[in-house]
């Protein structure tokens, strides 16, 4: 789950490549991910908890038909609980042929 996401267009200056980022806010950290691999982002939607899941496993959506495991990021990052807000949102990512969402 993420607060305050914009997609910002960074200039990679090795070799005069754009890059575009979707950035996401964290307490007062801002992170980054690459554009390319940003599915969707959505509304905070409710999470069915799995039994048995690492704690930084929020639980499970259904996407379209699609089961999407969603990923607690600020337990992933050592951070304090945050509450949901109507700012709260879900990034749906593909990685190694993986979708998940944090």
């Amino acid at each position: 789950m993420s607060q305050a996401f914009e997609v910002e267009v960074k200039k990679d200056t090795s070799n005069d490549e754009v890059l575009q980022w979707v950035t996401f806010q964290l307490e007062e950290e801002t992170y980054g991910i690459n554009v390319m691999q940003v599915r969707e982002v959505l509304r905070y939607t409710e999470i069915a908890p799995v039994p048995g899941a690492p704690d930084y496993v929020l639980g499970i959506i259904n996407l379209r038909g699609n089961v999407v495991t969603v990923i607690d990021t600020r337990s992933r990052f050592g951070l304090m609980e945050g509450e949901v807000t109507d700012n709260t949102r879900i990034i749906v990512i593909e990685s190694e042929r993986q979708v998940i969402g944090i």
